[in-house]
């Protein structure tokens, strides 16, 4: 077996555990943290069903940044929807044999990658023409967007320009998930399209990018609005209150 195959199944389990143990622990603090106000932004939904329904759209169609800026909003929606488009496309690497929605989504998946590269193109040109943008923008804003850009090309030049043996390196995926590693295609751009992805995925739970599991947790998008009708306490001021009426 190579070194190559050795160092990239080594990260790989490395970036995997990283990823999961730092987004759990991500997912844990966000779920604890106590929302002692009603916070709900208006016109916020009164009944559980409205505030699914809310959550939904703000997931799905980015409303309230379609409301914000319709500019941001299309560059933006065009990533995050090419992005799951080419996600679905690369489950054929983890199953065999592959689903047929995954066999449905891979035209759609392949061409995806141009969507997600004009997205990213656009949200980095709006972070240095837009003055007050540029004014907040640290150095890992820009980072990110150019990390995503290098996967996205990277993963583009397999598919029209230099292709790689995609039966042997199904077979490296699969043997990482069985623990029986298979031999890497040693092809440069493909190592540098996976370097790309075990940095981002290593990256991902002490980043920005954690706006993706965190938006199910803003108090101001999944409160309901019925401050009127009803109490609102958190956990720990119910524990306080109960101790004193003792």
């Amino acid at each position: 077996m190579g070194i190559t195959t050795v160092i990239f199944a080594s990260l790989f389990y490395i970036a995997t555990t990283i990823l999961f143990v730092g987004l759990g622990k991500k997912i844990y603090q966000y779920a604890t943290t106590p929302a002692p106000l009603k916070i709900p932004t208006m016109p916020a939904p009164r009944t559980k069903g409205g505030v699914v329904i809310r959550m939904l759209s703000e997931v799905v169609l980015f409303k309230s940044l379609f409301r914000s800026n319709k500019w941001i909003w299309l560059f933006g929606y065009v990533f995050h929807v090419a992005l799951f488009l080419v996600t679905v496309r690369h489950l054929r690497y983890f199953v065999e044999p592959t689903w047929w929605w995954i066999d449905l989504a891979q035209p759609f998946g392949k061409y995806a990658g141009f969507a997600m590269l004009l997205g990213l193109a656009g949200l980095l040109i709006r972070r240095i023409a837009v003055e007050r943008i540029r004014y907040i923008s640290a150095p890992s804003d820009y980072l990110m967007l150019v990390l995503l850009m290098m996967i996205g090309a990277t993963g583009l030049m397999m598919s029209f320009v230099t292709h790689t043996d995609i039966v042997q390196f199904k077979a490296f995926m699969l043997g990482l998930m069985y623990f029986s590693w298979q031999p890497i295609p040693t092809d440069f751009v493909l190592l540098a399209h996976l370097s790309g992805v075990i940095l981002l995925m290593i990256i991902f739970p002490f980043s920005k990018l954690l706006h993706a599991p965190g938006v199910f947790f803003s108090p101001t998008r999944n409160q309901v609005d019925n401050s009127r009708e009803q109490r609102h306490l958190a956990p720990w001021a119910a524990e306080l209150e109960a101790s004193r009426n003792r």
